[in-house]
């Protein structure tokens, strides 16, 4: 929305067409004596003989797991193996001029991937280099196995070390490369440019991006590829990938010296099925994969098909697409058609494809026909091609028997894995080294100078403080992430409105006068892209925050969301940290797409920390806390709540602050009721314990679960077991809330105090009415009066204007609402 880009009625109306770009398809025309003359014997030998260590690696696996044995080693893997048999040429060719700097990213069909760009890293790193990252990975324990047999160099030895953490995290030991919390569809090895691989179909695609955005707004060198295969172009967070790599404003709209595209290649890896599924002619609408380059910018994304039965076409087509994007022209598409022979996994007996197709692919097999070539051209004689096969046959029995054996690899503890699923450490800033880029210092900040004429109390004189004087929920969001913006060089914040505009809630006007467009900018409407970008930034080691609208859109991003967000901390055993905050709206007056609280579907997923501060004292300080850590944080705020002052701290403070993740607040202090809510159904709760004393003479504890994972438990129990009621209450319909969560945990531990069973009263389980009827679907201080009259103690003469009976709530469940 920015108002130098005009859009013109005349211009946008005038007739024409569009020409689209040629696409190339198999173009190379090199040959093997040009190619030997540019890279020499050895380097083309090493191509063959990295092609021929993934045959032989994903050869034993399929032994493992068929037979249950490979050269003697007898071994039972439970998991699975999605093998690349017939893949190798693609995967060594995309490596071969990589370096530790250029990340790549992949499917759950990669282990050809990961072995590939290690041995290229290997090749290219120096011997001390190598000895270092051996030694202080995961402490040396991956080293300490490995070294015990004795290796001629140190990149044997590294060798060796790629094979053993490669297969050992397949094989879930503790010496792997993920502490075997990754296993076969998730292994990675940062050190040598190996990303995490992703077992959701296009998984990698927007995570990649993310990791290109890292490089493009941090200054850092090397280029991101995307292996995805052929079938992921049917999957939506795809395309979002790809249209957030090339969004037009990297060229017009950011600074000149971060002018140009992301630089990322999206590689689909065209084995042509997709499970069973064939995406040549039945799944999928194209002809050629290629293709749809066309659909996503006007230079098609310099989309071109390649031969990845080739190897060294394989090799020119990365050469030629890594100046583009050195350039700036990125994002890149490539489609490397290969083949598997084997199924989509060991259980898969093809039977959807005919014995003679897999014939004449294996016809011209690439491992044989690229010997074949190397011997035409005096490259390597039979001897060497036997030397070859025989070393490596023999390093891998050895990291066969050395990741089968229990006593040399040992699993880990499992219940270490809790210990993994946070790593809770505090960061000021992920780049110490630099000085953020602001174009304002602080307090020349238009909001900031406006702010300090606000009342920063919410009651003065035992008054409310009107609206527009008061300091507000909105501008405690506000404070926090300019505070994060001022210390933090890595931060980056975008979403659909979050520039020019300020965001729907104004929460971030006056971000635009303080921002350069590389830290604070608008994205496309792709909830996958928002959130699943800021994933690969965050595990690239920069802080991210993002927003989706709405809580509603949470679905839009749920893979993300679920899958990615929360996982990538603890299966990489605590490699990577996660320092995302994702901001969501819990809306009303909107409808039944717009209006609902979703704080229980994440607090569900392990690996996310879940916050719902009602209060701007508390919003400012849990945003501070989440914003100075390492773990992801999905922050959820309630649009009922945006104008309001703080009303229970003296004041919100205009210094720095942190408000813990964990305790929850008390709000008031009683002896005859505990009352606990989340969100801003807090004030309709006081409200109720304020009607509860003046009637009644019951005075409440009341309680706010700002936090809801983590909560601590021991004040809502303690003041349960003094109290014996308990009623708690949020905006979320009430089946399956967080609320029946809390309850149901504080039956357990204070089921002894308990004068009757705690009482949930959550919005009704509809869909979210219009506006003009929400009091009907939220809750209110009357129906909490009714239920705890009803269910908890009886109310001397209290009239019931609803139907919370045990009766009642039979019959909504039978008749599931």
């Amino acid at each position: 929305m920015p108002k130098s880009q005009i859009i013109e009625p005349q211009e946008e109306r005038k007739g024409g067409k569009l020409v689209c770009p040629e696409i190339p398809l198999n173009q190379y025309a090199g040959t093997p004596e040009q190619e030997l003359e540019i890279y020499g014997a050895d380097a083309l030998v090493g191509i063959y003989e990295d092609m021929f260590l993934i045959r032989e690696f994903e050869t034993m696996l399929q032994e493992i797991k068929t037979q249950g044995v490979y050269q003697g080693i007898e071994y039972d893997h439970k998991g699975p193996a999605h093998l690349s048999i017939g893949q190798e040429a693609a995967a060594v060719g995309q490596s071969f001029l990589l370096g530790p700097e250029d990340h790549v990213f992949g499917s759950h069909r990669s282990h050809g991937e990961i072995l590939a760009k290690g041995t290229s890293a290997i090749r290219k790193m120096e011997d001390d280099n190598l000895q270092s990252v051996m030694e202080t990975f995961l402490g040396g324990d991956c080293l300490r196995v490995v070294e015990k047999e004795s290796s001629e160099s140190v990149k044997d030895l590294a060798r060796d070390f790629l094979l053993y953490g490669a297969l050992a995290e397949i094989f879930a030991r503790a010496a792997g490369f993920n502490r075997g919390l990754g296993g076969s569809m998730h292994a990675f090895f940062p050190p040598f440019g190996v990303y995490p691989n992703n077992a959701i179909v296009g998984g990698s695609a927007d995570i990649a991006t993310g990791s290109a955005l890292f490089k493009k707004v941090n200054r850092k060198g090397g280029l991101v590829i995307a292996n995805i295969g052929d079938a992921s172009m049917g999957c939506g967070p795809t395309w979002e990938a790809m249209n957030f790599a090339g969004m037009r404003q990297y060229d017009e709209l950011w600074d000149e010296s971060m002018r140009g595209g992301l630089p990322i290649i999206f590689n689909f890896m065209n084995n042509f099925y997709g499970m069973g599924g064939q995406t040549s002619g039945e799944t999928m609408s194209f002809d050629a994969l290629a293709r749809v380059g066309a659909g996503v910018s006007p230079d098609a994304m310099h989309a071109e098909r390649v031969d990845g039965y080739n190897p060294l076409a394989v090799v020119d087509a990365i050469r030629r697409k890594r100046e583009l994007l050195e350039k700036g022209d990125g994002p890149v598409l490539l489609e490397t058609i290969t083949y598997r022979f084997s199924g989509h996994s060991p259980s898969d007996a093809s039977s959807y494809r005919v014995k003679e197709e897999i014939e004449s692919w294996q016809a011209i097999d690439p491992l044989e026909r690229f010997a074949a070539e190397l011997k035409r051209i005096g490259a390597m004689d039979d001897a060497a091609a036997e030397a070859i096969g025989e070393k490596t046959r023999v390093a891998m029995a050895k990291a066969c028997r050395l990741a089968t054996d229990l006593e040399a690899s040992p699993r880990l503890d499992s219940e270490t894995i809790g210990d993994l699923m946070f790593s809770n450490r505090p960061r000021e800033s992920y780049d110490e080294a630099r000085d953020p880029e602001l174009l304002l210092p602080h307090d020349d900040n238009p909001r900031v100078q406006a702010l300090a004429k606000k009342s920063r109390a919410g009651i003065v004189d035992g008054k409310p403080v009107s609206k527009n004087k008061v300091f507000q929920y909105r501008d405690a969001i506000f404070e926090a992430i300019l505070h994060r913006f001022e210390k933090d060089p890595t931060l980056v914040a975008y979403g659909e409105e979050n520039r020019d505009w300020g965001g729907a809630f104004a929460c971030y006007r006056g971000l635009t006068e303080s921002l350069p467009y590389h830290r604070l900018f608008n994205s496309p409407i792709s909830e996958a892209a928002i959130v699943g970008t800021a994933v690969g930034y965050g595990l690239e080691g920069g802080r991210a925050l993002v927003e989706l609208m709405y809580c509603d859109f949470m679905g839009r991003a749920g893979d993300q969301i679920f899958n990615q967000l929360a996982k990538w901390q603890s299966m990489s055993a605590g490699i990577l940290e996660m320092p995302v905050v994702l901001r969501v709206s819990v809306g009303s007056k909107y409808g039944a797409q717009h209006s609902q609280d979703w704080c229980a579907v994440v607090s569900h997923i392990p690996g996310l920390k879940v916050v719902f501060p009602a209060t701007p004292y508390d919003a400012k300080g849990l945003l501070n806390t989440a914003l100075a850590g390492s773990d992801p944080v999905v922050f959820f705020e309630s649009q009922r709540l945006y104008d309001i002052g703080e009303l229970f701290e003296p004041e919100v403070p205009a210094d720095y602050y942190e408000v813990p993740m964990g305790p929850p607040a008390k709000r008031r202090s009683g002896n005859d009721l505990t009352l606990i809510t989340v969100g801003a159904t807090l004030y309709r709760a006081l409200e109720a314990a304020d009607q509860l004393q003046e009637r009644y003479g019951m005075s409440c504890d009341v309680f706010d679960c700002r936090s809801i994972n983590p909560l601590d438990y021991e004040p809502l129990a303690e003041s349960v077991r003094r109290t014996g009621k308990v009623l708690l209450s949020s905006d979320a319909c009430e089946r399956g809330s967080v609320m029946q969560d809390i309850a149901t945990n504080l039956s357990q531990l204070t089921f002894d105090y308990l004068d009757a069973p705690p009482v949930v009263v959550g919005s009704r389980n509809w869909i979210t009415p219009c506006a003009e009827v929400e009091e009907d679907f939220f809750p209110q201080a009357n129906w909490m009066l009714d239920a705890i009259h009803e269910r908890i103690v009886p109310l001397p003469g209290h009239q019931v204007s609803t139907n919370p009976t045990t009766g009642e709530l039979l019959r909504r469940n039978r008749n599931g609402v």
